[in-house]
């Protein structure tokens, strides 16, 4: 954002000691400012014979006047309120800056300032990237294989690229069939809008081709000289299209190739592992079609591989004479299936693995002598290996009773090595090779924690199990410090998501250990909404059962402070983007279970949110909230939106966090929410937000430097806590 859109925001600061002997931050005698006051400006929204007013409707902007020269009114008005807020956040939590900074050089002291990735092999090359120290961003590099005294290559300089730019993210790096050519592409405004570059590997010279408004994803055909990317809607960031671009042409020639004119669904490219195939996708939360040319003749007829139909979901890769399909058609838990490629419509299709009600199949990789199936039983992601010719068929042991485990660069064909990374609440990320037929492992990297008093034998793991009102068992993950009492005093932090089919998993979190090294416990609660005890655990929590997630969170609370983990008064709940609804949903729900709340860029403003098809992601998430259009949902939505549900009574102490260039939940969301809360809220906890005004959905983009923020959410607790070191 250019400099000329923001004036620093001036207001007389006032001597301020609070009264309240609840609030440990209000013992302090600090001098403070009044919390904002945002201007009202009623606006009715009326569906359904239903009439809401929204006072704050006016804090919305568009693309158009974000990026002006000059802010018009509105647009003023809008960032005067944003840097309001800012200004008092920083003003109330002056007297934590000390602890914020020792977090933040705790934090990233832990972290290895010249670390480099395990490399990974890839047509004659090894591939990897790596931080020097003082450099926020990385190197990727490259060695050759068959020369053993090979130089290293760096074919991507990220701290060079970076310099100049308040964010900087790279997207996804391709090279071209015969190793000469990379295709890379760069945010630079955090918008997810990505713009595709070439650079000669062999020169070291940037091509002239530049190719905008990118999902970022680049596929190389095998003449070395095509390419194919999705462009996107330049209101709603939808991606949309697929063109292939030819190197040496101007953007404005490009072939569209596929054009997805369903604003429910997103398109994507991508290549088979085996290279033979490139395959364009289109998806949306309950149906996939996809469709496949040729990687040799990229200039081909595409061919469908099976028409899209409602509800029916389906991924593709391709083995031999087969296309080897996941779907759930007749199989809510997916199976795994083959067909040939003369004849790939769903009636030719065979079992490989058939459905099982206990295990959620949920990706596979094929290798020439071996198939791998990435499964979920009893809620835990397991690795299992076969055999094509059935001789071997085997499960990866794992022994933390809280963990996870995902499949990490497996691009060679002819191998009996996996890949993949284990991780737990107490135990670092590995990078491990196993052997698929002695079933030997190797461990190559294990996350370095640098500090000397860290030890995983200093932690304790726990998984245990919620009573659901519904009677449903909830699973629970728990991790705390050897030693800590637990009573009704310790502080406790509960983490969730729980939307999407996204799992909450059991990791490891170098950050975390400056919560648990003060006392605190951290839980996650996996409630309806993920998908950790299967698909039905997804559509539990979605559409007319969303309201599951919230409950299940809360009576995953209940139980904590009933077994005598901690109590309303030192309790904790924390979620991001839709487990900022989560947040949003029981603050609501149950505000007085919890002493603080944060909630991360949240999705507060359901209803307002999906009723506007213009804004990001509103179409293809019909499946996942319902369309508002429908008064059934629109009621459902209503009932339980943070933003619509905010009432005149007593919450606890909220943190909000959010980013101006937000493309997911726009940034007028979690402003509009902070304003209701602090017109109607009857207490005096705190209430802060904190809008980064350079970042979008996921932060800072620097190696370290959001870890500022995570600082910032700590400090917030420990104060509450009365934690001062």
């Amino acid at each position: 954002m250019k400099t000329n859109t923001i004036y620093l925001f001036l207001i007389t600061t006032v001597l301020f000691m609070a009264c309240s002997k609840e609030k440990k931050q209000a013992e302090k005698k600090q001098v403070s400012i009044k919390a904002p006051v945002a201007k009202k400006i009623p606006k009715k929204l009326e569906a359904h014979g239903d009439t809401r007013v929204d006072d704050y409707f006016w804090m919305r902007l568009s693309d158009a006047q974000k990026n002006a020269e000059t802010p018009d009114a509105q647009t003023q008005d809008v960032l005067d309120y944003l840097i309001a807020e800012n200004t008092y956040k920083d003003s109330v939590m002056k007297h934590t800056q000390g602890i914020q900074e020792k977090l933040y050089n705790e934090i990233v002291g832990r972290i290895k300032k010249d670390d480099a990735s395990v490399p990974y092999n890839d047509n004659g090359y090894s591939y990897y990237t790596r931080y020097e120290k003082g450099m926020d961003y990385a190197l990727y590099c490259r060695k050759k294989l068959t020369d053993k005294e090979a130089k290293e290559e760096i074919i991507l300089n990220g701290p060079k690229l970076a310099k100049g730019h308040s964010y900087f993210a790279v997207g996804t790096r391709t090279i071209s069939t015969n190793n000469t050519l990379l295709a890379y592409s760069v945010d630079t405004v955090s918008r997810r809008r990505y713009t595709i570059y070439f650079k000669n590997l062999e020169s070291g010279e940037l091509l002239s081709d530049r190719l905008e408004n990118t999902s970022g994803n680049i596929v190389w055909a095998n003449d070395n000289k095509t390419v194919f990317y999705a462009s996107k809607d330049p209101v709603t960031l939808r991606q949309n299209k697929i063109y292939k671009h030819i190197l040496g042409t101007k953007q404005s020639e490009d072939v569209l190739v596929f054009d997805e004119k369903d604003e429910t669904y997103l398109c994507f490219v991508f290549k088979s592992k085996s290279s033979k195939y490139i395959m364009i996708g289109s998806s949306q939360t309950l149906s996939t079609e996809y469709r496949y040319v040729s990687a040799d003749t990229p200039n081909d007829d595409w061919k469908v591989i099976q028409p899209r139909e409602k509800d029916l979901e389906y991924s593709v890769d391709h083995y031999k004479d087969h296309f080897y399909i996941r779907t759930n058609l007749d199989a809510r838990n997916f199976r795994l299936v083959k067909t040939p490629i003369t004849a790939t419509t769903k009636e030719n299709w065979v079992d490989v693995i058939p459905h099982r009600e206990d295990v959620l199949l949920q990706s596979f990789v094929v290798f020439k002598e071996h198939l791998v199936l990435q499964e979920r039983v009893n809620g835990l992601r397991t690795l299992r290996t076969m055999k094509w010719n059935g001789d071997d068929d085997h499960y990866i042991e794992f022994n933390d009773p809280a963990y996870a485990t995902y499949l990490r660069d497996n691009l060679d064909f002819d191998t009996n090595i996996l890949r993949y990374v284990y991780t737990s609440l107490t135990t670092p990320s590995s990078t491990i090779d196993y052997n698929m037929d002695t079933k030997e492992k190797v461990v190559l990297k294990e996350q370095e924690v640098l500090d000397p008093n860290f030890s995983k034998d200093n932690y304790v793991s726990e998984r245990v199990y919620a009573t659901a009102k519904d009677g449903v068992k909830v699973p629970i993950s728990i991790v705390y410090k050897k030693g800590i009492e637990k009573s009704s005093t310790t502080p406790l932090l509960l983490y969730s998501y729980g939307s999407y089919g996204s799992s909450s998993e059991p990791t490891f979190r170098s950050n975390r250990l400056s919560l648990l090294d003060r006392g605190f416990v951290y839980a996650i609660a996996h409630i309806r909404g993920g998908q950790e005890m299967g698909r039905h655990w997804y559509e539990d929590g979605k559409l007319l059962k969303k309201k599951n997630t919230f409950t299940d969170f809360i009576d995953c609370g209940e139980f904590l402070v009933e077994k005598g983990y901690t109590s309303p008064k030192h309790m904790y709940a924390m979620g991001g983007s839709a487990g900022g609804l989560l947040m949003g949903a029981v603050l609501n729900m149950k505000p007085e279970l919890w002493n603080g709340v944060v909630a991360a860029v949240p999705f507060v403003d359901v209803v307002s949110t999906m009723m506007d098809e213009t804004i990001p992601l509103t179409t293809f998430e019909f499946d996942e909230w319902g369309n508002p259009k429908n008064k059934e949902y629109y009621d459902y939505m209503k009932s339980y939106s943070p933003y619509d549900n905010v009432e005149a009574k007593e919450y606890p102490n909220i943190m909000i966090t959010t980013g101006y260039w937000d493309s997911q939940v726009q940034y007028w969301e979690p402003a509009k929410w902070t304003a209701k809360l602090r017109e109607l809220k009857t207490d005096d906890n705190l209430l802060i937000m904190d809008c980064d005004m350079k970042t979008g959905h996921g932060g800072a983009s620097g190696r370290f430097e959001r870890y500022k923020r995570t600082a910032l959410n700590y400090a917030f607790m420990m104060d509450l806590e009365g934690i001062k070191k």
